[in-house]
């Protein structure tokens, strides 16, 4: 592929048809593995475009990942769509993780730099 091949990314707005399309696609692919999830989806900033972020009740979110990442990659290279999937886990799972790994104290942490 040479950059005469790329694809121009669309411009970043939420009603472009192509856009809320591909959110619409992305969702139900998310749903259909993980029936309980939710969604928000925002524009954000880094990277510029629009954020679709869905929790999900599981414990590994690259499972999440390995639903919708073949189809996202297909957007945002063939078809030049600004959109950007952030998987996260639920309130309760994150509760729960950090109950089973408490934070260690400074003291307990291996430093990084040595002088």
């Amino acid at each position: 592929m040479n950059s005469d091949d790329l694809i121009e990314m669309v411009p970043v707005d939420e009603n472009d048809p192509r856009i809320r399309a591909a959110v619409i696609e992305l969702k139900a692919l998310i749903t259909a593995s993980f029936p309980g999830t939710t969604f928000r989806v925002v524009r954000g900033e880094d990277p510029d475009g629009i954020h679709l972020l869905p929790i999900v009740d599981v414990d590994d979110l690259d499972e999440v990942a390995g639903v919708f990442m073949s189809r996202l990659v297909d957007m945002q290279v063939d078809e030049g769509l600004p959109v950007f999937v952030f998987p996260d886990a639920t309130p309760e799972r994150i509760r729960a993780y950090l109950r089973q790994h408490p934070a260690r104290s400074n003291s307990e942490r291996t430093p990084v730099l040595t002088a």
